[in-house]
C-alpha cells in the first residue's frame, strides 16, 4: 500500500512538473529504497558461554519501518516476539525490545541450550539471521586412583586420573614432582560432554618414596588448571653405612662412629658389635642411638666394628676397620720414601727418553768424513795415479780443508 501510494504521487509529479523534476524524484526514491532494503536485515553474533553462566542474545536492525523482531530457539520454538514472551521458561527474560533491537537473556545455561538460534524480521518476505550459542562444559575436579599405601619396592602400579563433564574434552597432564611425565589418555563421550582418563604405569623403587604425583586438568573454560596431588609412600629394605669423625685415629683421642641407615620403615634398633662379639669396654664405648663414641683411644681398640639394623623387609649391616696410631711414631717418621722413589723414577724415565731421542737424531744426520787428500785418492783410476794425486796434494797442504759430505 505504501509503495503504491508513492508511485501514484510520482506520476502526479511527472504530469505537473515535467521530466526534469521526475528524474530527480526517481533518483531519490531508488536511493531510499536501496538503503531501506540493506538496513532492513537483522544482524546477530555468535555467543560462547560456560555452562551455568548467562547468555545474552542480541538482534539489531539498522533501519526498521515498524516491523517486529522475533527470537527462536534451535527447536524453532518462538522465545520472544517483540516484547511478548512466547515460551514458558523462567530462565529466559527480555532485556531490551525496540524497533531496532531485540535482546533476550538465558540464565543458568546448560549443554542442552547449545545450538543455532534464529532472529526473524517480519518484512515481506521474512528475513532471518542465525546465531550459534556454544556452551562449554566445565570439567569436574580430577581424582587419582591406583595408589596403594604403602607400595613395595619392585611393585608395578598404575595411577589413573579421571575428570568428567568437559566439553570439548579436557586435556590431562602428569607431573612427577615438577617434571612432566607422559601418560596414556582415553576419551569417552557421555551425552554431550566427555569423560577423560589418563593412566601412568611404572615400577616402584626407593627413589619414588616421598615423590608427589600431580594430575593437572586444562580446559578452555578454566582460567587456571584443576590439580590434584598424591604422595607415594614406598617401603624398601634397609641400607647402612658407617661414617667416622677421624681420618687418622691416634691414641688418646676420641672417635665417633655413626651408623647411617636408609630404609622405610626406618630400620631400628641399631646394634653395635666388635670383631663379631659384644663391645668389650662399655665404659669407654658409649652407644647413643645410631652413634658409637670411643673415648681415649688405645691399641686395644683396634678391630672391626659392625652396625646392624632391620625392618620387616630385611636386614642390613656395615663395617668399619679401626687402627689406632701412635702419635709419637707418626711424628718421628723420616721423609716419605714412597714420594722420593716416585720422583727418582720420573727423572730416570725422562733421562732415558732424552737419550733415545738424541740417538735417533744423530743416526738420521750421520755422513762421510773426507779430506782433500783422501778425496783425490778415492777418485784415481789406479794405485799409481792415486799416489801421484796424493803427492800433488801435499804441495797445497796449506789449502787443505775438511768437509762433511
Amino acid at each position: 500500500m505504501h509503495s503504491s501510494a508513492l508511485t501514484h504521487l510520482l506520476f502526479n509529479v511527472v504530469i505537473l512538473k515535467g521530466a526534469g523534476l521526475v528524474r530527480l524524484i526517481l533518483a531519490y526514491t531508488l536511493s531510499s529504497h536501496k538503503v531501506n532494503c540493506q538496513g532492513q536485515f537483522p544482524i546477530t553474533q555468535n555467543v560462547t558461554v560456560v555452562e551455568g553462566a548467562i547468555a545474552n542474545m542480541t538482534c539489531r536492525v539498522d533501519y526498521n519501518d515498524n516491523t517486529s523482531l522475533q527470537w527462536s530457539n534451535p527447536a524453532q520454538q518462538t522465545l520472544f516476539f517483540g516484547d511478548k514472551k512466547a515460551l514458558r521458561d523462567h530462565r529466559i527474560e527480555l532485556v531490551r525490545a525496540s524497533w531496532q533491537e531485540l535482546t533476550i537473556r538465558i540464565s543458568d545455561v546448560g549443554l542442552s541450550d547449545e545450538g543455532q538460534y534464529t532472529c526473524s524480521l517480519f518484512t515481506m518476505p521474512v528475513k532471518t539471521t542465525k546465531a550459534f550459542l556454544t556452551v562449554l562444559g566445565v570439567p569436574g575436579r580430577p581424582e587419582i586412583t591406583g595408589f596403594t599405601k604403602p607400595a613395595m619396592e619392585g611393585d608395578v602400579i598404575t595411577l589413573t586420573c579421571t575428570t568428567s563433564g568437559s566439553k570439548p574434552a579436557a586435556n590431562i597432564r602428569w607431573f612427577r614432582n615438577d617434571k612432566e611425565v607422559q601418560g596414556t589418555t582415553k576419551v569417552n563421550a557421555t551425552g554431550k560432554s566427555f569423560t577423560v582418563r589418563s593412566s601412568l604405569q611404572f615400577q616402584v623403587d626407593r627413589r619414588d618414596d616421598g615423590v608427589a604425583y600431580t594430575c593437572s586438568v586444562e580446559h578452555v573454560s578454566l582460567s587456571n588448571p584443576y590439580m590434584t596431588t598424591e604422595v607415594l609412600e614406598v617401603h624398601y629394605a634397609p641400607h647402612l653405612e658407617i661414617t667416622h669423625s677421624l681420618i687418622i685415629p691416634q691414641e688418646g683421642q676420641y672417635l665417633k662412629l655413626e651408623c647411617v641407615s636408609k630404609g622405610n620403615p626406618i630400620p631400628e634398633p641399631v646394634l653395635w658389635s666388635k670383631d663379631g662379639g659384644e663391645l668389650p669396654d662399655i665404659e669407654r664405648m658409649i652407644v647413643e642411638g645410631r652413634e658409637l663414641t670411643i673415648t681415649t683411644l688405645n691399641k686395644t681398640d683396634n678391630g672391626t666394628y659392625r652396625c646392624e639394623a632391620s625392618n620387616h623387609l630385611g636386614t642390613s649391616s656395615a663395617e668399619y676397620i679401626l687402627f689406632v696410631y701412635d702419635p709419637n711414631a707418626l711424628g718421628q717418621h723420616g721423609p716419605d720414601h714412597a714420594l722420593i722413589g716416585g720422583v727418582v723414577a720420573v727423572v730416570v724415565f725422562i733421562t732415558l727418553c732424552l737419550i733415545i731421542v738424541l740417538g735417533r737424531y744423530l743416526a738420521r744426520h750421520k755422513g762421510t768424513y773426507l779430506t782433500h787428500e783422501a778425496k783425490g785418492a778415492e777418485d784415481a783410476p789406479d794405485a799409481d795415479t792415486a799416489i801421484i794425486n796424493a803427492e800433488g796434494n801435499h804441495v797445497h797442504a796449506e789449502e787443505k780443508k775438511e768437509y762433511f759430505i
